[in-house]
């Protein structure tokens, strides 16, 4: 199925089932390394150089942005069909949900949860054709820093209610 023909009624009719660890084909998680001294910290927020980031996945970033999320606020559910979400959480804590809604692939179906935040540096890579979102967690607003594949453009942004699927996956959970 093609991208631009998914809407929330499609979606309510697929088995999405939720898989521990990052299982989806072409997203890729990276721990970041905090430097920290006497005078403060340093952390790699993404690098052409890293030997595990294969360079040819997804062409050179071409455009960076800054988000900020209130807490408790779940921004979702979208997804592109040429561009990839690459980022990283700067400041507080973020859920991140991801399905992969690509018919043919190995994954479809898969559903994946990645918490992201300051405490645990990481880099997170989303290709096209994975819907995904995240909640901010704790008490303090979440900055993401997106290193995307290609410039803006609203054309490549089809988005959905944040409740139309999984809405059981958003955390925290009590007990």
């Amino acid at each position: 199925m093609k991208i631009s023909k998914i809407s929330e009624e499609w979606l309510k009719k697929q088995k999405f089932e939720i898989k521990n660890g990052v299982t989806i084909e072409g997203v890729f998680l990276k721990e970041l390394v905090t430097h920290l001294d006497d005078r403060g910290d340093v952390i790699e927020l993404w690098s052409e150089g890293w030997a595990e980031y294969k360079k040819g996945d997804v062409g050179a970033t071409t455009h960076v942005y800054q988000s900020a999320t209130d807490p408790g606020v779940v921004k979702c559910w979208h997804l592109h069909d040429i561009h990839t979400d690459q980022f990283t959480v700067t400041r507080g804590k973020l859920q991140v949900s991801m399905i992969d809604v690509r018919v043919d692939s190995p994954t479809f179906g898969h559903v994946n949860k990645v918490i992201l935040g300051i405490q645990k540096p990481r880099f997170l890579r989303i290709p096209p054709g994975i819907m995904h979102g995240w909640k901010a967690l704790g008490d303090t607003e979440s900055i993401v820093v997106n290193f995307q594949s290609h410039l803006f453009d609203a054309t490549d942004e089809y988005k959905f209610t944040w409740d139309c699927v999984m809405e059981e996956i958003w955390g925290p959970k009590n007990g």
